[in-house]
């Protein structure tokens, strides 16, 4: 398909000028003249809709996507065009960025392209899952409905998400807090205690001993540590980037005692509500698993419900490719098969979202419950160990002179 740029008459000779998508110059002709317009001139026009030049000048925010979402599934129901409703739309208080997305998805549907098709071109705007449900929508007649449904589930994501964000903040602020306790014990308090404990000639104890020694090392040395700290932590972040770095991390979240379960929870509460909606919808069950590996959030787990995706391709049911491959817990396995058996899966799994975004908050408070305990008693006890390294000598002293 090539975009056009091109003039035309109508039957009161008027002329007109637009775009339009064709196979060729007689295609287009063709479809003009259904319009009752006849062509005079026409051009290839350069597709300023690449999404390379998008995909490094800006950031869409998901709540701006799902207020556009829902503003655009409130108008088709009130009857406005696709292409009217974008057109209002992209008028509206957006980013300057999203604004241009919306300018590009605008001219392309005004050539004619499908709406899911035109917001496909932008992968990191429009997630598959987004695309998907869209041209299910359009598909099914049923647009207006599917985006209103879509806009109510990236709203829930967005409120799970920020309860997991919530829930770590306390832990933060006291390994914060730690972190600079024990900078002011290492870079001021033990070096006053040093000078006071060796005009005393004392024999000190092998843990002051070693604690002073390090309090040396680090001021010292701070410059070189800090710098070592940072290249540690910038090739990390590196190495989180790539695609080998983001798996082995998403395996070591899956793995870790307490993390892991809050992963299983979040990515079964996001699979349940998202493959019953995109099969509610009445998207085939292989599409609909292509589409939702998108939104699992996890590198390891969309690499073994991929390999699941091909063996119900291949003809293996849905449950026994998801229990081969442990990617869910048993309760929503049992579930699947349910739904597999009464074939109304996406019914089972909507109605079970309750019970897993209740699954994902008992799990967020269980290792909130469990971090913070764990924090005071390492901060209470490095604390506490340097302060006996400090008095230890101060003690030794007082007792001699008894």
């Amino acid at each position: 398909m090539q975009k056009y740029s091109y003039t035309a008459v109508n039957i009161n000779n008027k002329k007109l000028k637009g775009i339009y998508i064709a196979e060729d110059e007689k295609d287009l002709r063709i479809q003009l003249a259904k319009q009752k317009l006849y062509l005079i001139k026409a051009q290839k026009a350069p597709d300023k809709t690449k999404a390379s030049f998008f995909s490094v000048s800006g950031r869409v925010k998901p709540n701006e996507r799902n207020t556009f979402c829902r503003q655009l599934a409130i108008m088709i129901n009130s009857g406005v065009s696709i292409v009217n409703s974008i057109g209002i739309l992209k008028q509206q208080h957006y980013t300057a960025f999203f604004k241009r997305i919306l300018d590009s998805v605008y001219e392309d549907i005004k050539a004619g392209v499908l709406l899911s098709d035109a917001m496909a071109k932008y992968p990191k705007v429009f997630p598959a899952f987004f695309t998907g449900m869209t041209s299910v929508g359009e598909k099914s007649g049923m647009l207006d409905e599917v985006l209103r449904t879509v806009s109510d589930y990236y709203e829930t994501d967005a409120r799970i998400k920020k309860k997991a964000r919530s829930a770590m903040v306390y832990p933060i602020i006291l390994l914060v807090l730690m972190v600079g306790i024990l900078v002011l014990m290492v870079a001021f308090v033990i070096p006053a205690f040093e000078k006071s404990l060796a005009s005393l000639e004392v024999e000190m104890p092998v843990i002051t001993v070693k604690i002073m020694g390090l309090s040396r090392f680090v001021r010292g040395y701070w410059k070189e540590i800090m710098l070592s700290l940072a290249v540690v932590f910038g090739g990390l972040t590196l190495a989180v980037k790539t695609k080998k770095g983001r798996y082995i991390w998403h395996t070591i979240l899956l793995d870790m005692p307490v993390f892991g379960k809050v992963q299983q929870a979040l990515i079964s509460a996001r699979f349940a509500r998202s493959f019953g909606l995109l099969l509610e919808s009445g998207m085939d069950l292989t599409d609909a698993m292509k589409s939702v590996t998108a939104v699992l959030g996890n590198k390891n787990t969309e690499k073994r419900f991929t390999a699941a995706a091909e063996e119900v391709k291949q003809g293996e049911s849905l449950t026994t490719a998801l229990d081969k491959y442990k990617l869910f817990p048993q309760m929503l396995i049992q579930m699947i098969s349910v739904g597999e058996k009464t074939g109304s899966i996406g019914q089972v799994l909507l109605r079970s979202c309750g019970y897993f975004d209740e699954h994902v908050e008992n799990s967020l408070s269980a290792m909130s419950q469990f971090i913070q305990p764990v924090m005071l008693v390492v901060m209470g006890g490095l604390l506490g160990l340097m302060f006996y390294a400090i008095y230890a000598p101060m003690i030794s002293i007082m007792t001699t002179l008894e």
